[in-house]
């Protein structure tokens, strides 16, 4: 469902402040794959995901969704096959607009606009149904501005958006860490739910070790602009943070892991 192939990404090239973002990365996710994505500050993991949704162009290198080629496809045009959620709940959802709105306007991203009625009395019963999925009573404010949300409650419906049209591919940027622990895992969990009922390709970055440990099908580890660890099935059931630091030191020939990735 996701090939990259030898992408290279450097940021302000031929200067002195020139860095390497992502060195000949390759990775390939297969249909349904639920992979976590771990590693320190800098390893490439957002730059990485913004590459994929085409925030900017690669230098080298390739990116196929579903077998089709969008390394030359600007942003815009892969919102038809792709869905996002950012870390900071105030993206990804239009504060000022009624959250049956913001619903209406996931449920048409990828296709042409027209002069019609913005919301049908189907439509409407779909938005319903699908808010009471996630049982936080948001199904009964359908009128109610997003901004007026928790932040818990925005990120579980940018999620619920993001996922409303069944993407190729679904990614999750840290999409818990702006979040108290308690919403985390109510958000995580409604991840865990969502992804698996559609059955949808998933890639979600996460510095907590026991999230990538306890979710998905397959963990990857990345540093300087690669992947160093890719693990998956059993061997992944078994892991411990331990064992995972351990694997991260001799992957990456260094025993060095950023607070943020420990504490975590």
């Amino acid at each position: 469902m996701l090939e990259i192939q030898n992408v290279t990404k450097v940021f302000n090239a031929g200067t002195i402040n020139a860095k390497t973002a992502l060195d000949g990365l390759n990775l390939k996710l297969n249909d349904g794959d639920f992979v976590t994505v771990i590693g320190g500050n800098g390893a490439g993991k957002s730059t990485m995901l913004n590459a994929i949704a085409g925030v900017f162009r690669v230098d080298t290198g390739s990116i196929s969704i579903d077998g089709k080629d969008i390394t030359a496809l600007p942003e815009y045009k892969r919102a038809a096959f792709l869905g996002r959620v950012f870390q900071d709940p105030m993206m990804g959802t239009a504060p000022t607009m009624e959250i049956e709105e913001n619903l209406a306007l996931a449920l048409r991203r990828g296709e042409p606009r027209g002069f019609r009625w913005g919301i049908s009395k189907k439509e409407r019963e779909l938005y319903r149904e699908q808010l009471r999925t996630l049982d936080l009573g948001l199904e009964s404010r359908m009128n109610s501005r997003v901004g007026l949300l928790s932040g818990g409650q925005r990120q579980a419906l940018t999620l619920l958006m993001a996922a409303l049209k069944k993407p190729k591919l679904l990614l999750l940027d840290e999409h818990t860490a702006a979040l108290d622990p308690k919403t985390a895992a109510k958000v995580l969990e409604l991840s865990d739910k969502i992804v698996n009922e559609n059955h949808l390709t998933t890639l979600m970055i996460t510095h907590n070790m026991r999230d990538a440990i306890a979710h998905g099908n397959r963990l990857i580890m990345m540093s300087a602009g690669r992947v160093v660890l890719d693990i998956a099935g059993e061997e992944k059931k078994r892991l411990t943070v331990n064992d995972l630091l351990a694997k991260f030191s001799v992957a990456s020939g260094t025993e060095e892991a950023s607070d943020k990735l420990l504490l975590g």
